[in-house]
């Protein structure tokens, strides 16, 4: 009944987070801007994972709902958004190819050999902490570990982009309601990573509510950085798409 009861908060997160992967996908479609593209991706692996974590306060222990929660909600998407900003930041190129060409591709093999792992782990549900979808579940070694690389790389490109962007703005004393959309959009993408750490803690409830505050801010912040800008205001810096270009 808890499990039930505390789901619909991962179930609003998710709905939220699918409507703003639809919006940030339609902006790629009309742009076709490699960094919303991804943007999008993570967004739907993000909305993807919170919906897992609804059923199984619904529906209770499945493995499947399990693999797909912890490979798309625990392990890629940070990852994921955070390679979105890459190719939105990143113009250096190495031997004549873009930097970010390069990370793209050893992110696409990385992911590529984390799903393998993650969907052939063997699992004992019986070590979830307090019956919340937990990664304590996977049991095969060396499965685990994978997720802090994913994550570190995510969250630094991405928290890092997005207060880069927001900095610039500031300093240029121009379109500075991107500089509020990114602080915000940086400020959710901690979300998650705090109700994690919380999590671990003892306190399972605190990842729900850190995926729906980050949902949230994110979506506010790119809504807000996405606001029309005066042509002159635009001209002052227009390679200067911030996060929420």
């Amino acid at each position: 009944m808890e499990a039930a009861r505390l789901a619909w908060l991962p179930l609003f997160s998710s709905v939220i987070t699918y409507v703003f992967a639809a919006t940030v996908l339609q902006r790629w479609w009309q742009r076709r801007r490699a960094y919303l593209l991804l943007w999008g991706i993570g967004l739907l692996m993000y909305a993807t994972g919170g919906l897992m974590e609804a059923l199984y306060g619904f529906l209770g222990w499945h493995p499947l709902i399990f693999r797909f929660w912890y490979l798309f909600g625990a392990v890629l998407v940070a990852a994921w958004l955070g390679q979105g900003t890459a190719y939105l930041l990143i113009r250096r190129r190495v031997a004549g190819i873009r930097l970010a060409h390069l990370m793209m591709a050893v992110l696409v093999v990385a992911s590529m050999f984390a799903a393998h792992r993650v969907f052939t782990a063997e699992l004992d549900p019986t070590r979830m902490l307090k019956g919340e979808l937990s990664g304590h579940a996977i049991i095969t070694p060396g499965v685990r570990v994978l997720t802090p690389f994913f994550n570190i790389y995510g969250v630094i490109l991405l928290v890092g982009g997005a207060i880069y962007s927001a900095w610039l703005f500031w300093r240029k004393r121009v379109l500075l309601h991107r500089t509020i959309g990114n602080i915000l959009i940086a400020t959710g993408a901690l979300g998650p990573a705090i109700g994690g750490a919380m999590q671990r803690f003892g306190i399972p409830v605190a990842l729900y509510v850190g995926e729906f505050v980050g949902a949230v801010l994110m979506f506010a912040g790119f809504l807000y950085a996405s606001r029309p800008a005066s042509e002159s205001a635009a001209a002052v810096a227009p390679s200067q798409a911030g996060s929420g270009q």
